[in-house]
């Protein structure tokens, strides 16, 4: 991550809306994919910060499809 503070860690509904808008418009073969989908962001996040938040997703969503976290319950 190219920062350590908390703030850079953290992501809000808005940020994770614009995220998932980029991530839509920029697929895995644009150049320049992470740069593109940060700048897309307004700026406000770096490639490399996009880049882990993109990983952890695709992770928590590997756990979940191999039953080692179960589905949320949303009553």
């Amino acid at each position: 991550m190219a920062s350590g503070s908390l703030s850079s860690t953290r992501w809000t509904p808005q940020e994770n809306k614009l995220f998932e808008k980029a991530l839509a418009r920029f697929d895995k073969d644009t150049p320049d994919r992470w740069q593109n989908i940060a700048r897309a962001m307004g700026g406000g996040k770096s490639a490399d910060e996009v880049k882990r938040h993109f990983e952890i997703l695709m992770e928590d969503l590997r756990r979940i499809e191999s039953g080692y976290v179960p589905f949320p319950s949303y009553r």
